[in-house]
């Protein structure tokens, strides 16, 4: 696997890329819970309006894989605090932007893999 790694660039000087664990941890978190159906958007549809959720779900979704492919990434590690706290950060303007920013109506959240499902499933007629 190393010999691999090494032919495709991913170790150089015996050191891995630096950040690639982090990528892969973090990508793969995000398929595995496409395709487990869990889903944090889920847990917030009842206390906020659906959209919203499907807003925060995936930025905390994201913020959750970030802390923990940083966690496991040793050259992310250092890293870490500054990941989490930039990644929280934009939810602070959550409130503003719905007070002020108008939604475009072209635009869809989509916030359960139900409503995938159901997209996937539908007929789309061009």
């Amino acid at each position: 696997m190393e010999h691999l790694l090494e032919n495709l660039g991913l170790i150089q000087d015996g050191t891995i890329l630096p950040g690639f664990i982090f990528g892969v941890v973090h990508v793969s978190l995000v398929i595995l819970g496409f395709y487990t159906g869990w889903s944090i958007n889920r847990l917030l549809k009842n206390a906020t309006k659906g959209y919203i959720a499907g807003i925060i779900g995936a930025s905390l979704a994201h913020v959750i894989a970030d802390l923990l492919a940083a966690l496991i990434d040793p050259t992310m590690r250092a890293r870490t605090a500054g990941i989490v706290l930039g990644g929280l950060l934009p939810l602070l303007f959550i409130p503003l932007l719905e007070k002020y920013v108008t939604k475009s109506k072209s635009h869809i959240m989509v916030g359960d893999h139900e409503d995938i499902e159901k997209d996937l499933n539908d007929e789309h007629h061009h």
